[in-house]
Formats: structure tokens, sequence, C-alpha cells
């Protein structure tokens, strides 16, 4: 799949372009390794330009890049012998929702995390990454079982929000979020919350209880999109950007906030650029996150949630 690039990037496509039309001349005899490797060297400190000064709109457009890798290319890439589990047991499936048994280098886990879909038909199936109350059923299901085999959950967050539909609606979109975030909050096992792309309101913080929370360099987490904001607060949803701003949803944002324990920094000129650098960096940071709860109890991970989601906040008396 041919890269693509967004309004920011172009000097980048610019640069790639030179570099390509280089590649085909050293093929043909016509050029030289030194001429490639001043462009590539040239192209790095761009990229190294351009990312330095990301504002926050921009890593709201960048947590959106067709190219990220989803869910399922991690799942993927660590966890070839992944079991997907389906359905709710009680309504139906989630094409949205990926649930399942896996490992990671030996390590037994329990996925739970949000597809997207690389096109029009695969988006439509997978109801571009918008959960129903089916997927959170089934969600915690998954976590249940989880628990009860002692299996650490994983949860890759990748949401522009729950879905809003009629029917959605009907069966009890906003009950099952809050029973997610209710027994979440009580499973006896680890849960470890990455988010890899968006992370939109409810539809995100269904699976998002956490005892760690995880961001990628470039992503998002907020209580509403920065569309949303803006269509609510002035009426005009171009006014995405100025939202973004006011909503401060980046992970740098949300570490100052204490809502996220860490930020994993993506390689170099995005999570898009490199796919497989970044399945590599991701996996070794949940290798070393969940060593972290070696020698923790089980009945203490309760409490210590408590405890963080306390902590979380300002308060006035």
């Amino acid at each position: 799949m041919a890269r693509k690039y967004l309004d920011f990037e172009i000097p980048i496509k610019e640069i790639d372009e030179k570099i390509a039309e280089q590649k085909v001349l050293l093929i043909e005899g016509n050029g030289g390794n030194a001429d490639l490797a001043a462009l590539e060297t040239k192209r790095n400190k761009i990229i190294g330009n351009i990312f330095s000064k990301l504002n926050r709109w921009q890593r709201v457009q960048l947590a959106r890049h067709p190219g990220r890798p989803y869910s399922l290319d991690y799942i993927q890439s660590w966890s070839p012998n992944f079991i997907e589990l389906h359905g709710d047991r009680n309504f139906g499936d989630d094409n949205a929702t990926i649930t399942g048994i896996g490992n990671i280098d030996g390590i037994k886990v329990a996925f739970v995390t949000q597809q997207k879909g690389r096109n029009t038909k695969d988006n439509i199936v997978r109801n571009f990454g918008m959960m129903r109350p089916e997927g959170y059923r089934k969600a915690l299901r998954i976590m249940k079982l989880a628990e009860k085999f002692n299996l650490p959950i994983i949860s890759l967050i990748d949401t522009p929000g729950a879905y809003p539909g009629i029917g959605a609606e009907e069966r009890g979109q906003g009950e099952a979020i809050a029973k997610n975030l209710l027994e979440m909050s009580k499973l006896k096992t680890p849960i470890i919350s990455i988010v890899i792309g968006e992370g939109a309101s409810g539809g995100a913080l269904g699976i998002g209880i956490s005892d760690r929370m995880i961001m990628l360099e470039n992503t998002w987490y907020s209580v509403i999109s920065p569309e949303g904001c803006a269509s609510i607060l002035w009426h005009d949803a171009s006014k995405a950007k100025q939202a973004a701003e006011s909503l401060k949803l980046t992970p740098t944002d949300l570490m100052e906030l204490g809502i996220c324990d860490r930020i994993v920094q993506e390689p170099m000129g995005g999570a898009h650029d490199n796919q497989k650098q970044m399945f590599e960096i991701l996996k070794a940071v949940i290798i070393e996150e969940l060593k972290l709860f070696d020698d923790v109890a089980k009945d203490t991970l309760f409490d210590k949630r408590i405890e963080k989601y306390d902590q979380m906040g300002s308060f006035i008396d």
C-alpha cells in the first residue's frame, strides 16, 4: 500500500520521491550510493524538524493516519497462535471488537482490542472501530475468563467513540459501558491499557480501566473528539484544531494530569512510517510492564486501582 502523507508531511513526500528516483538510477547503474545516503540523511533531518514541533491537532491527525498499525497488526506480529473468541452470549458478535487468548514471548495474555478497517468495505464490517453494546459485553466476558485463568489483560484502544446508533442505544450502550467500568475496576488480574491511535469518550473508557495506562506518543485520549467539542461549543466542527488545543488530549498533557503512566516513543516519522519497528518497541514495553506485576498479590489489585484513580483530577474543599 502506497504511503499517504498528511499536509504537514509534504516535505517528507518530496524527499521520498527524490530517494525513490535515486534508487531507480542505482538499479540502472546511473547513480551513486553517496547521493542516496545524503538524501536519507536529509530525510531524517526533515522528519526530526517536523516531528519536534507537532501541535495537538497534528498529533490527532497522526493518530488517525490510515497507515498506522491497528490492533490485529500488533496481535498477529506478537502472537501468531492467537485464538480469537467471538460473541457476547447475549445478542451477537461485534466486529469492531477483537478479543481472544494469545501469548507474547511465552507470556500468556488475554487481548481485548478495538479494530478499524483499512478500506471502506472493511470499515463497514468493523463499524469504523466503534463498539456496540455486544462488543463491550464480549470484552467483559473475555476479561472475566482472563481473571478465572490468571491471565493478564492487554487492552488496545483505538476508537473514535462508542457507536451512537438507535439499535445500540436500544440494546443498552450506556449500561454496557458503565458495567465494564464497574467490573474492570474489581478484576483480580493485571490490566494494561494502551492507546495505539484514538481514544475517544466512553467508547475508549469502556475497555480502558487499568492498572497501567500507556500511550504511544502520537495518540490522543479525551472525553470527546475535537470535532465533537467544536460542534458543541461553537457549532462549527471546522474549529477542531482550536478544540484540540483546549482539550489537552495528548500523552504529554495526560502525563501531567496523572492519567497516563507511560509514553512510548514511536519510530522516526511515526508508527505508520515503520510498522515493524513499532511492533518490536511496544512488545518490549509490554513485557517490561507485565514484569511489574510479578510480585503483586491479586487481592491488592483492587485497592491499588482505587488509589490510582483517586489521585486523578483536581479537588477543592
